[in-house]
């Protein structure tokens, strides 16, 4: 279709910029106006018209449709996933529900997988068919890939009357997300929290942006075949789907959150400068930025629930999903334009630089979190240790603990946090820490 790289990447920041807004409103769309039901197959609908609009938009060779489906298709995915983790929770519970949402983690790898090594051999054969490659063959691709959108969507149906089903012979109700967004309590965030917010958009800019031009980059540098560029710019996804409930278990084990997030920048830090700057063997790099991809989600999330109430973590994950979503949109348009005045090496330095900025934001939480007690880099015993001792204090005095207190000093509660929020890494979870599970429901930050 003749477009440079800016105009590529601007279809990656149109999925993104409704979600700048949509973090905050889906849960309470599903809860408050849809219901569960209808909301699913709302947004599953959003999913699919995006995606016949974006294939129409290449098959007429209309840039600006692509751009509007696009649109309508992230305005679906985000809250998809919110819908898609509250029925899971309605079905199940305790271990079944670790094991649902390591399913839902294999699923989601396993379709992104998919879709990088196998639309290149999808487009080949259409443009066999139709004669010669050019827009008519991307957009014939691209209607063949949306038949797993209407698929999805015939799910969306199937789930709705067997949960209405369900709901007549059991008598239960319709689940909910059990989210609660203020966004007045954006003012009293401790200054922690924020830093917490830079080192997720810092971070997470120098890998989504980098992994949609990825397979060019393989190409150009290192003379990959297009099918080999394709393998390797997805092995950060293979990766994550075993890595991350081992590298989940081993930091509830473990704790030391902070560290953990450090070790992530730095190793995926050092995995840019090798693919910038040297010509090893990228499998190398690409393998590192998988394990350190994993692993920071593991250790950077769930801090989240140590340093601010219950009550207001609806609000804060929801805000990080914002700037995280905002970020992403801003710096993918960069990285096009970057690359189109400059080259891959001007990119690799700019996500480096990105880095860089993560990197100094959590020494800065190291110390500012040292100097505050150490709450958040705790041990996994000391912080069992504390968490008895809080429970303790609050059966003899309940009143004499304040609600941030208790936040800090029972974080074992992180372990139900994490499968709140990071429902497809699949941890698994002690019998005793499995609470509050209709509150549970909330998309995936792990894209």
């Amino acid at each position: 279709m003749k477009l440079n790289t800016a105009q590529f990447m601007q279809l990656y920041a149109w999925y993104s910029w409704p979600n700048v807004i949509l973090c905050f409103l889906g849960g309470f769309l599903l809860d408050r106006v849809f219901g569960i039901r209808l909301g699913t197959v709302i947004f599953s609908l959003f999913v699919c018209v995006g995606q016949i609009i974006f294939a129409t938009g290449a098959l007429v060779d209309h840039f600006w449709l692509m751009e509007v489906g696009r649109f309508v298709f992230g305005i679906g995915g985000e809250s998809l996933a919110v819908a898609q983790n509250t029925y899971a929770v309605n079905w199940f519970k305790g271990k079944e529900l670790n094991l649902v949402f390591g399913l839902q983690l294999s699923m989601a790898r396993l379709g992104s997988t998919v879709n990088m090594n196998i639309m290149g051999w999808v487009y080949s054969k259409v443009g066999g068919l139709v004669g010669t490659p050019g827009y008519t063959t991307l957009g014939a691709s691209l209607m063949i890939a949306a038949v797993t959108c209407l698929f999805s969507l015939s799910c969306a149906l199937v789930l709705a009357f067997l949960d209405k089903r369900a709901e007549k012979i059991l008598h239960k109700e319709q689940g909910k997300t059990g989210e609660v967004i203020k966004l007045t309590d954006v003012k009293d965030f401790p200054f922690v929290l924020w830093l917490i917010f830079i080192i997720c958009v810092g971070y997470y800019v120098a890998i989504f942006p980098f992994i949609g031009l990825g397979q060019v980059f393989f190409i150009e540098k290192f003379n990959f075949s297009p099918a080999e560029a394709r393998a390797i710019n997805s092995v950060v996804y293979i990766i994550s789907a075993p890595a991350s409930p081992i590298l989940g278990f081993m930091v509830d084990k473990i704790g030391k959150n902070v560290i953990w997030v450090m070790c992530a920048v730095v190793t995926t830090l050092t995995a840019h400068m090798m693919l910038a700057f040297t010509f090893w063997n990228p499998w190398i790099a690409m393998s590192l930025l998988g394990v350190s991809y994993s692993l920071l989600a593991c250790a950077l999330w769930p801090m989240v629930a140590f340093v601010v109430p219950e009550h207001q973590l609806g609000t804060a994950y929801g805000f990080m999903q914002s700037i995280q979503n905002l970020g992403l949109a801003l710096i993918a348009m960069a990285a096009g334009s970057i690359l189109d005045n400059k080259g891959y090496l001007f990119l690799e330095v700019f996500f480096s630089a990105c880095l860089c900025i993560a990197l100094i934001a959590v020494v800065m939480l190291y110390f500012v979190d040292y100097l505050r007690g150490g709450d958040l880099n705790l041990s996994a015993a000391a912080r069992a240790k504390l968490q008895k001792q809080a429970a303790s204090d609050s059966e003899r005095r309940p009143s004499r603990l304040t609600e941030g207190e208790l936040a800090r000093l029972k974080p074992m509660s992180a372990f139900g946090l994490r499968n709140r929020y990071l429902s497809r890494l699949g941890a698994q979870l002690p019998d005793h820490c499995s609470t509050h599970l209709s509150s549970l429901a909330h998309r995936s930050v792990l894209k």
